[in-house]
């Protein structure tokens, strides 16, 4: 008979608009489709009754099933919308491929919002807040029926939002199916039921004859009807149907049977698999040990060969020889033995059997075949090598016409049919020309693809680019292929629905139904006939139907055992209670030795049976013994119910039946908080804050005008250690006393090549009148506006008048939150330790200047006026009396000028002066284009008409702005060698500023210039003492107070400032502290509150108790963000009181207040904020985790001053709700001793005197030894509560050991200690050395063998230092760390929590402890810190095999590529791994990384040792880990561009973003490099000074040049232009190399 494919015959074409399942690949395509889609008028007369009724839609596969329920959706949305109704449509689908098909198709054909749902999405996590967004959110949900029921008896979903529920496959509503629970359970007990609407072609499942009477067939759709509540509904007049409907030709194709029958190979395979099942057994039996988990391994190992040689031998009889031998080849890709052979335990010797089975069973396959296979011959099938029904499949394929396009469905029934013959297919040169594949479910077998292979699969079979696809009945059901014109039944459909849903597959006009059946074999036509009368009787059935019959009678509720939780609704029925018991024991903690799970044991008393359930030793409670029941799976369901009722009383089941981990803090139930907190404490969220005023320089008494005043007064001396280099005293005056350790106090100033050490001493109370407040404030006013501000405002060039800032009517006003007094002391008082003399004679001088100018700026007079008429004490005959100097506001002797302090009267600037200009006047030449003298420069500038013009120039010093002197970064000691200093006096760049002025234009202050030189130290000082008033503030808000110990203000500042800030400290070192105390005080509160609880819900109690979120949201209560240093000191910003910011910022914030109000408002994930950059009104940014930071490095100040009872009271203050107290120990301890069980006492003693520990009570340090899965031997307690205290207790003790130890070290350095220190690998290894292990109670043979083999191992290095590297890479059982942990939590408990005992036990057995200097970091760490340091790019790339994980690691030197790859279980490993081999390449090529660089408080120690350059090195690569690459060629797999292709030409250029603004260049090519993979270049700049045509010398500028070495070991070098700055100038060079680049074609430059 011709099986050949159809021919060009196609449907009518307005069919192709519509179609149930289609989901074409181009969306556009298929958006137009559905918008021209047109009904059919049978689909209308369906959609007209489904609207009416509920309804089973019979229609055949391809009759549009789909759109009809389509045509509902949008109808009864519409209602839903114009009645504002939120209820919900739910359509169903038994599969997971059926459901987001479906999706599919609903989401482009309605507006409605449309999501879907199955089991990948881990749905079964979700919690009521999920389902209420999603219920909220979308309209239609699409979804596989057990998500539904979950959802349903968890209460997530009521059926009574529900209004339209589909059914997609409805005739699957049978037996215990989720479709029959849903409507069982839900629908048929609510009073508000949704409209129903089922679909199938075929509604009733049936084997053979099982419905073959019209009576068995009536019965059946009759109980279809009552279970669904719906009337099937069948299209009688079938002539449009047939019309639009395609239905594929049956043709049988006969094949012979086999004559080869193969049975001495099968004999033989039998005695392998009783070989090797035999082998497995006796390895069992020659253990020393028998524990239960080595009994599941050879369980499953046999169970795996079991399988094994069913598939063989089935392959060997349906199949034939090749097939048999593609089947055994399948099975060895699947297995994989442990990477490293050295590695060895009870299970890999299982696996490596199994392996063996397989390799001898192919050898046997292979050995009866010949060395060239000839599928097609005669031979083949007679020598058995191919099986006859195989060799008929091939003639059937090789009867297409491939001409045409083909799509062939092949179905089997076993999956590894499917593959094998899908693979065999592929290999086969007489079907070269059509792609073949195949698609098997899920699970757990070598023959099942995962769900993403399966859908890739089946995109590829739609598109044509698989034209024969072998499948299982996964693909029977609802998938449509239009384009399919073939579906061949390689075995025979075991039922109706089979039958009819294989054959519906079969989508074009004239395509063909094949069914291949054997010669001579009854059995298979009786089947075949069973069917298809089975299936003309369903279908007369349901045409015969009363369409105007009720539906039958509902079914009677079920009186099922539930258990029914009032508060929410949710149920649990017997049959789902087993499922969620193991649920829980999934959430118990659990290791790769001990898996939680129940245990079930039965009774039978008189035919009836009890179950008693035991559950682990770390669940709620322990045994239930059920009711007795008619059989032990009833039972066991009762059973399991009744437990579950337990633990739902007991709390460990939240009232939605779901287990409950930790239960949520009080205070996420308020909603608003949620809200605001989302993201709360990472770095990407960003909050705006307030700033807290300094309540300590705060006050109103500058605004008193009458009576004295008294201030307390804190005397500054300054002592500079140039001996020479003299300072004034200053006097602070402000309304509060000062605490004694802001007010006593030494700081260090460091200016350029020198040190000024400030003291600060209280010198008490200074009584002042109003006439001296005043006074005082305009000196304090004067100098700080005329040295760092301006003292006028308006100019001649901007129209604006002159006006003088310190007349009295323009005076600064005082804020009442910034008010202090700083004035100088008389020099002859500063030896004086307690007393303080106000230097009055220089504030009076200043407010005589002061006045001066406020009557010139006074008179209304024009300033060039004022010197046509000088004042009246000025005389003229003076000027020119010889050697006398005329200033504006007196005559002084030209001998005594030198030094003096000068204000210009027509700028308002300060100056010094340095000495008199005798060959000068202001006729002489002025230095400055457009101005011939200084005098004409006076005129034009200023409208100033000199009157003496003849006298000599002074030449003046000009002020200068602060600096920050609290950085020791710019200090450079006396005899430091030039080249490492940053600035210097004679630098020509930090010269300062000499002018020459008439000294008619100046006013003489009576000041000291000592009292001028401590105006520039005054605000670094200031600032420092504000953060330390601030500082101290917070301490008195948190309120500790100790006789005994004390926190420091300059403890606690420095745990509120941040690295942003620049300082010499942070909070980094006391956050690291603080996370560690915060963990141990938490973990000991947990223990001893929580008694009962597993260690698995402490964990959760306590990530939830120290998370940065909870940190955040406890500060923020506590307004501890606005205490925060985040940004730099700029002294330029920074104002004394009466002082004119010459830098404002205006508030932009739109907030009005100082504080900024806790909403969401002002909260920001914008990447473009600046951090810490204050307004004037005090408000900032500030990243959320600064804030949960700032919280720990408080309490770890706290614990540094005053330990940790002070701690302890931060956490309190906080509001943490943290308590240790005496009697919770005391209590611990007397019920760890009721349940004392002491049977190995000498063994305890034995451990004790290894500790170096006796305990008083010893079940500590049994429970301290015991592993969970010990409690499978009958243990009740293992270790793993005291492993969580343990674990806590050893990081605090070892993070304080480095904390005091190591002072000088960096905090990344000390957080790598602590690391290295605080790891499960170190702690094995202390087990190991002083042999913990051989205590060790625990019930599981693998755990044995890998401590074993570890111990093995670990002696082997320590004999072997060379090996030590490697082995530090292998991973120590979990186990041998812990028990150290547990051993620390049960001695902490033993000596009430002592941590000090503690740590005088565990330093000797954790020595020697590691040091900077014996600090090895990882290897990867290690890789890219030396790839970061030279100057070269690191390339990573990881790709999964199956249960490995291939990493591959390059780094592109100037000269050479270098590519390693390592193999290992999990990606951290690999990469491990490969960087070890990476690194032992940079070593010889050169480059080190030395680790210690920065330690000790070395001067900028490098990171990198570069030895003498190594050429033409003869490297030989151990096997296939080493590349080596000259020149490079890089390819885009491994994720980077390509420099050159293969032949040798350049790649298209890559488009390049660049910003032209400072810094832009550089980032530019930085990217282009990182993106080439070529080695960052490098920049040389030096420092010239230009020169102009006449020869004379101009400003000094920087030149950069900048080199690029590419792969080819070429390099280019250019130079940039001269620029003012070196930033400017690496910018310049940076970008003249990008365009240089751009000409050769490697980037297009895109200016942005």
């Amino acid at each position: 008979m011709d099986a050949s494919p159809p021919g060009t015959s196609k449907r009518p074409a307005e069919s192709a608009e519509e179609e149930e399942e289609e989901l074409q690949p181009d969306a556009k395509k298929q958006k137009r489709c559905f918008a021209e889609f047109e009904p059919r008028s049978y689909q209308l007369t369906v959609f007209e009754v489904a609207m009416r009724r509920n309804t089973i839609a019979v229609l055949d596969t391809g009759a549009g099933k789909t759109m009809i329920a389509v045509m509902m959706i949008k109808e009864i949305g519409k209602e839903l919308r114009m009645k504002e109704d939120r209820g919900l449509i739910v359509f169903l689908a038994p599969t997971v491929h059926l459901v987001t098909q479906q999706y599919e198709v609903i989401k482009v054909h309605t507006d409605l919002k449309v999501a879907d749902y199955y089991g990948e999405k881990r749905i079964d996590q979700w919690d009521e807040k999920n389902w209420e967004k999603e219920t909220s959110t979308y309209q239609v949900m699409v979804m596989t029926p057990q998500i539904l029921l979950d959802s349903l008896r968890r209460a997530f979903l009521s059926m009574s939002v529900v209004r339209l529920l589909i059914f997609d496959e409805c005739h699957r509503a049978t037996g215990n199916h989720p479709y029959t629970r849903i409507m069982k359970e839900f629908y048929h007990k609510s009073p508000e039921r949704p409209t129903i609407f089922g679909m199938t072609a075929s509604p009733i499942i049936g084997k053979g004859k099982s419905v073959s009477s019209a009576t068995e067939c009536e019965d059946k759709l009759s109980e279809l009807e009552r279970i669904l509540d719906a009337k099937i509904y069948a299209v009688v007049d079938r002539s449009e149907m047939d019309l639009y409907v395609p239905s594929a030709t049956e043709v049988n194709i006969y094949y012979d049977s086999d004559l080869f029958t193969h049975h001495c190979l099968k004999t033989k395979l039998g005695l392998l698999f009783n070989k090797f099942d035999a082998a497995v057994i006796s390895l069992s039996s020659s253990r020393s040990h028998h524990y239960s988990d080595s009994e599941d391994i050879v369980r499953r190992s046999r169970m795996r060969l079991s399988k094994w040689h069913v598939k063989f031998c089935y392959c060997l009889d349906e199949l034939g020889l090749i097939c048999a031998s593609e089947a055994t080849t399948i099975c060895s890709e699947k297995i994989r033995l442990p990477y490293s052979a050295a590695c060895k335990d009870f299970a890999a010797e299982c696996l490596e059997l199994c392996k063996s089975f397989v390799e001898e069973c192919r050898n046997s396959v292979n050995e009866c075949l010949p060395q060239a296979k000839d599928l097609g011959g005669p031979e083949a099938k007679k020598l058995g090598y191919v099986s006859s029904k195989l060799c008929k499949l091939m003639c059937i394929f090789q009867s297409f016409d491939t001409s045409r396009e083909i799509r062939c469905l092949v179905f089997v029934e076993r999956k590894i049919t499917a593959k094998v013959i899908g693979r065999i297919f592929e290999k086969i040169n007489i079907l070269s020309n059509l792609k073949v594949s195949y698609l098997t479910g899920g699970g757990s077998s070598v023959d099942a693809l995962t769900q993403k292979t399966q859908k890739e699969t089946l995109e590829l079979f739609r598109l044509g680019k698989v034209n024969i696809l072998f499948t299982t009945d996964v693909a029977e059901e609802g998938l449509h292929i239009p384009e399919c014109s073939c579906v061949i039944r390689f075995d025979l459909p075991k039922t109706v629905r089979s039958y009819v849903q294989s054959k519906g597959r079969a989508r074009q006009f004239g395509s063909q139904y094949i069914i291949m059946l054997e010669r001579g074999n009854t059995q298979q036509r009786n089947l075949l006939f069973d069917i298809m009368k089975s299936r003309h009787s369903m279908m007369d059935a349901s045409f015969n139907r009363d369409q105007d019959a009720l539906i039958p009678k509902a079914l009677s509720c079920e009186e099922i055992n539930t258990y029914h939780v009032d508060s929410t609704g949710a149920t649990l029925t017997v049959d789902a209670s087993v499922g969620l018991i193991y649920k829980y024991c999934d959430k118990l903690p659990r290791d790769k030795y001990f898996t939680p799970r129940p245990v079930f044991q039965f009774d039978v008393c008189s035919g009836t049976y009890e179950c008693t359930i035991t559950l682990p030793a770390n669940a709620a409670f322990r045994t239930l013994a059920g009711p007795f029941c008619r059989n032990s799976h009833l039972a066991k369901q009762q059973a399991c119910l009744e437990a579950c009722k337990r633990l739902h009383q007991l709390g460990v089941l939240d009232d939605h039946l779901n287990p409950i981990i930790v239960e949520p803090m009080e205070s996420e139930v308020d909603e608003k908080t949620k809200q605001n907190t989302a993201g709360a404490g990472t770095t990407k969220r960003k909050e705006l804050h307030g700033t807290s005023i300094i309540r300590a320089t705060s006050g109103t008494w500058a605004y008193q005008k009458i009576g004295a005043i008294t201030l307390q007064g804190y005397k500054i001396k300054f002592v500079c250690n140039h001996v020479n280099y003299k300072y004034s005293g200053f006097i602070l005056l402000l309304d509060a006393i000062l605490d004694e350790d802001v007010g006593c106090l030494d700081i260090d100033l460091y200016l350029v090549d020198k040190m000024v050490k400030a003291n600060i001493s209280p010198c008490g109370l200074i009584e002042m009148d109003n006439k001296q407040i005043e006074r005082a404030k305009i000196f304090q006013e004067l100098f700080f506006n005329g040295l760092f501000g301006k003292l006028f405002k308006g100019s001649k060039s901007s129209g604006q008048k002159r006006e003088f800032l310190l007349k009295s009517n323009k005076r600064p006003t005082w804020s009442s939150s910034n008010m202090y007094l700083l004035l100088p002391l008389k020099t002859s008082d500063q030896q004086h330790q307690d007393e303080a003399h106000i230097n009055w004679d220089a504030i009076d001088a200043t407010f005589s200047a002061v006045e001066f100018i406020s009557i010139i700026y006074t008179s209304g007079a024009e300033s060039d006026q004022l010197w046509k008429n000088p004042v009246s004490f000025v005389s003229r005959n003076d000027s020119d009396e010889s050697g006398v100097i005329h200033l504006a506001n007196k005559l002084l002797h030209v001998q005594s000028v030198k030094d003096l302090v000068v204000v210009a009267i027509h700028t308002g600037k300060i100056y010094t002066v340095l000495d008199v200009v005798t060959d000068s006047s202001a006729c002489s030449s002025f230095d400055a284009p457009g101005f011939a003298t200084y005098k004409e420069y006076f005129s034009k500038k200023y409208g100033i008409v000199l009157q003496l013009p003849g006298q000599p120039l002074l030449l003046l010093k000009h002020s200068h702005n602060p600096y920050n002197l609290l950085s020791s970064s710019s200090y450079i000691e006396a005899g430091s060698a030039t080249k490492k200093r940053k600035f210097s006096a004679n630098d020509p760049m930090k010269s300062p500023n000499h002018v020459r002025m008439p000294p008619e234009l100046l006013i003489h202050i009576d000041v000291p210039l000592d009292v001028i030189k401590s105006f520039y130290l005054l605000p670094s000082l200031m600032y420092r003492m504000e953060s330390l008033m601030l500082a101290g503030q917070l301490r008195k808000e948190i309120g500790y107070h100790s006789a005994c110990s004390s926190v420091s203000s300059a403890l606690i500042l420095e745990a509120i400032t941040t690295l942003r800030s620049c300082e010499e400290f942070s909070l980094e070192r006391l956050e690291l502290l603080g996370d560690s105390v915060l963990k141990y005080a938490v973990s000991c509160h947990l223990f001893l509150k929580y008694p009962d609880n597993h260690e698995g819900q402490l964990s959760a109690r306590r990530s939830q108790l120290v998370c940065n979120a909870t940190l955040h949201k406890f500060a923020v209560q506590r307004n501890l963000q606005s205490y925060i240093r985040d940004a730099p000191f700029d002294p330029r910003r920074w104002v004394v009181p009466g002082q004119i910011s010459l830098h404002p910022v205006p508030c932009k914030c739109g907030v009005d207040t100082l504080d900024v109000p806790l909403d969401g408002q002002h909260v920001s994930e914008d990447k473009s904020i600046v951090i810490g950059k204050a307004c004037d009104r005090g408000h900032r940014w500030i990243c959320s985790k600064t804030i949960s930071d700032c919280a720990e490095a408080l309490i770890g100040a706290y614990y540094v001053g005053g330990g940790l009872s002070a701690a302890l009271a931060v956490m309190k203050w906080l509001g943490a709700g943290i308590t240790l107290e005496l009697e919770m120990v005391e209590d611990t301890i007397r019920s760890l001793s009721l349940k004392s069980q002491l049977t190995k006492l000498d063994e305890i003693e034995i451990l004790e005197k290894k500790v170096g520990y006796e305990f008083k009570t010893k079940h500590l340090l049994l429970e301290a030894i015991t592993h969970a899965s010990h409690l499978e031997l009958g243990g009740i307690f293992c270790y793993q509560r005291l492993e969580f205290l343990g674990d806590s207790v050893l990081d605090i003790l070892i993070t304080w050991h480095l904390f005091q130890q190591h002072k000088n070290v960096d905090p990344g350095e000390l957080t790598d200690l602590r690391s290295a220190l605080v790891n499960n690998d170190n702690f094995a290894q202390v087990a190991v050395k002083h042999k913990f292990q051989v205590h060790l109670l625990h019930g599981s043979g693998l755990l044995l063998e890998q401590i074993t083999e570890y111990v093995k191992l670990y002696d082997e290095a320590r004999k072997d230092e060379q090996t030590s590297s490697q082995n530090n890479l292998l991973k120590a059982p979990k186990v041998l760390g812990d028990i150290v942990e547990s051993i620390a939590g049960a001695i902490l408990i033993d000596s009430k929590l002592d941590l000090d005992k503690v740590w005088g036990i565990f330093e000797p057995l954790l020595s020697p402890i590691v040091t900077p200097e014996s600090l090895e970091l990882p290897p990867f760490r290690e890789l890219l810190e030396l790839c970061s340091c030279s100057g070269y790019f690191l390339n990573v790339s990881c790709i999964d095999e199956e249960d490995m994980v291939l990493a591959v690691l390059d780094v592109q030197l100037k000269d050479v590529l270098l590519v390693r790859r390592a193999r290992d279980k999990n990606r951290k490993a690999a990469k491990g791994k490969a960087a070890l081999l990476l690194l032992k390449d940079m070593e010889e090529r050169g480059f080190s990384h030395s680790r210690h660089g920065s330690k000790g408080g070395q001067d900028g120690g490098q990171v990198l040792h570069v030895k003498q350059s190594v050429k033409n090195l003869d490297f030989h690569a151990p096997v296939e880990d080493c590349e080596f690459t000259q020149p490079m060629k890089l390819t885009e797999d491994v994720g980077v561009a390509l420099l050159l292709n293969d032949n040798g030409r350049s790649p298209p250029a890559v488009d390049l973003p660049v910003k032209l603004t400072k810094g832009g260049p550089r980032a530019a090519i930085y990217n282009l490099c990182k993106r080439f993979h070529w080695p960052i270049p490098s920049f040389d700049s030096k420092l010239g000074r230009s020169s102009s045509d006449d020869g004379k010398k101009g400003a000094f500028s920087f030149i950069s040049s900048i080199t690029m070495h590419f792969p080819d070991s070429s390099f280019l070098k250019l130079t940039g232009e001269s620029r003012s700055d070196k930033k400017s100038s690496l910018d310049s060079a940076a970008l003249l190399m990008l365009y240089e680049l751009e000409r050769l074609g490697r980037c297009k430059i895109q200016e942005v």
